[in-house]
């Protein structure tokens, strides 16, 4: 977006499984105080290494000059240019321009009255694919505990990515699982989604199957 908009005003990033419960105009607006990103800390491990969450980011792209897509993306092809890992927890800007967002502007599976944008970020348990089998692979770690890491590589090695797998789980808090069809029902009274779009989506599996009678409920 910094080099989209000419490095001109703000610009705020989300991932995709991301929802908003209160009014982004407001965080368009919020004091910067100067720095170039507004954001929150990764949770656990990552967090408490400095990593930063990209996964929501108010940015002031006139300081983002240096975020030049085509350039950005080559160096992660280059031996020792740009660590993936490094780059999108921002452990490549410099910690001077960025400041911290509450987390309720990215609040990760939780979802309470201080809500503004809901990320739904564990994906085993993403509402729309409760029941589904798992299609994505988990992230690699290079820890010898918990034993978990070494059966799901065997796994992989013996039956491929997928197989065996399991399902996706309910999500822990109904609420956000109401949350979220309660929106896709809002879709559909406004016409913005039509029951037939649903219907393909379940048929190319990328919806759960028991998603038309959760909106109908």
């Amino acid at each position: 977006p910094p080099e989209l908009m000419s490095y001109e005003g703000r610009a705020v990033i989300m991932d995709p499984d991301i929802f908003a419960v209160g009014d982004i105009w407001e965080l368009l607006n919020r004091d910067m105080q100067d720095k170039a990103i507004l954001c929150r800390p990764k949770s656990g491990r990552k967090g408490r290494k400095g990593a930063y969450a990209s996964s929501v980011m108010l940015l002031d792209c006139a300081k983002l000059k240096h975020w030049q897509f085509e350039q950005n993306f080559g160096e992660m092809f280059e031996p020792v240019q740009r660590d993936y890992m490094d780059w999108i927890s921002l452990k490549l800007e410099d910690r001077a321009t960025i400041g911290l967002l509450e987390n309720e502007w990215n609040d990760f599976d939780n979802l309470t009255e201080n809500t503004k944008l809901l990320h739904n970020t564990k994906r085993k348990t993403q509402p729309w694919k409760t029941g589904m089998k798992i299609d994505y692979r988990p992230a690699d770690t290079f820890q010898l505990f918990p034993p978990r890491h070494w059966l799901r590589r065997a796994r992989r090695a013996l039956f491929g990515d997928y197989r065996f797998a399991g399902t996706y789980a309910a999500h822990p808090d109904p609420r956000q699982e109401e949350f979220f069809f309660g929106l896709v029902r809002e879709c559909l009274e406004k016409g913005v989604l039509t029951q037939q779009q649903l219907r393909d989506e379940i048929e190319k599996g990328h919806l759960r199957e028991d998603a038309l009678t959760l909106v109908a409920a």
